[in-house]
């Protein structure tokens, strides 16, 4: 695709995984088994490694509609049975939506996380999961239970690492602590909504993260497609959906100057925004939920594309952060 890939280790295990990792939500719902297999093959040839799913990706996401869940899994296993790549890839999944109506189909009772991941195996036709990841935190949950049901399916051979996905900052901290008092090597990584526009992880969860060694793995890094030219879309008449539109209307004035610099610069607003995350050394590496090809080859323009200090402070002025607590808002 004309940039090459770069690999980094998620957080601080020894496991590399590519700076772009490719978000599969979409696969086997909106996007069709056809077209998902083609951007699959595309990232593979792109040297992408990190594939992330969950068990709940592949229909809309409320538990009355649970029969749809689990299309995505069954998408890629279907691609990594057909492809035969699944040892050329980090294969990472989640476990805490409801997948079915039951009481214990959801969140992260001991029951439910060995009952979800065998169903997670068998939809991605495999005997294991390289990062095991749990969607939310479940605050009702000891995590004397939930690291006793990861410790087993550590030992088992069916998860190697475990991470968090949406969680505060102090909830990776108690899970660490718990952890640690288990000998157990606890979260790996945790995977957070983070971009230009939404940076309210900059205050405490990056902190957390980069004091315990966790790789942030951020997820939406184009803001539903806020960052990858939206207004230029608009204007060009691409943009039907009204939601968006709405999206657009908040951040116009702050969309107008980040694509005057982009233009400025010479490069493509979803390459710049993720760019952005990649200059963290927090970050280990970026879902885009590309779905098409196009999209996949724009969002790897990042990995050719420096940001110079300058450039970086004019995108702090444009999208400004909340700083780091509790300096931001304290002696």
């Amino acid at each position: 695709m004309g940039d090459e890939m770069t690999y980094g280790h998620l957080g601080r295990s020894g496991l590399l995984v590519s700076r772009i990792g490719l978000g599969t939500m979409n696969f086997g719902y909106t996007v069709d088994e056809p077209s998902s297999f083609a951007v699959m093959d595309a990232a593979i040839d792109a040297g992408v490694n990190f594939f992330d799913t969950a068990d709940v990706y592949g229909g809309p996401q409320s538990a009355d509609m649970a029969k749809g869940y689990g299309i995505s899994e069954e998408t890629v296993g279907r691609w990594l049975r057909r492809s035969g790549c699944r040892d050329d890839i980090v294969l990472a999944t989640k476990v805490y939506q409801p997948m079915g109506l039951g009481p214990n189909d959801r969140r992260l009772s001991a029951y439910h996380i060995r009952r979800a991941c065998e169903a997670s195996l068998r939809r991605l036709q495999t005997d294991h999961i390289d990062l095991y990841q749990m969607h939310h935190v479940d605050r009702a949950t000891p995590w004397e239970e939930i690291w006793q049901a990861m410790e087993q399916l550590v030992r088992e051979g069916k998860i190697t690492y475990v991470g968090s996905s949406n969680f505060a900052g102090w909830d990776v901290a108690l899970a660490q602590s718990a952890a640690s008092a288990r000998h157990f090597m606890g979260l790996t990584s945790e995977q957070s909504l983070y971009n230009l526009a939404v940076r309210a992880v900059e205050q405490e969860l990056i902190p957390a993260l980069r004091h315990l060694g966790i790789g942030l793995i951020p997820y939406s890094p184009l803001h539903a497609g806020v960052l990858a030219g939206a207004l230029q879309a608009l204007s060009e008449g691409h943009v039907s959906d009204d939601s968006a539109r709405q999206r657009i209307e908040t951040y116009r004035d702050r969309l107008e100057a980040y694509e005057s610099l982009c233009r400025d610069l010479g490069a493509q607003p979803a390459a710049v925004a993720v760019a952005w995350l990649l200059r963290n050394p927090v970050v280990s590496t970026t879902i885009v939920g590309a779905t098409t090809i196009e999209e996949l080859q724009s969002d790897c323009g990042a990995l050719s594309l420096r940001l110079d200090d300058d450039v970086v402070q004019r995108l702090d002025r444009i999208w400004p952060g909340p700083g780091e607590a509790p300096q931001a808002y304290a002696w």
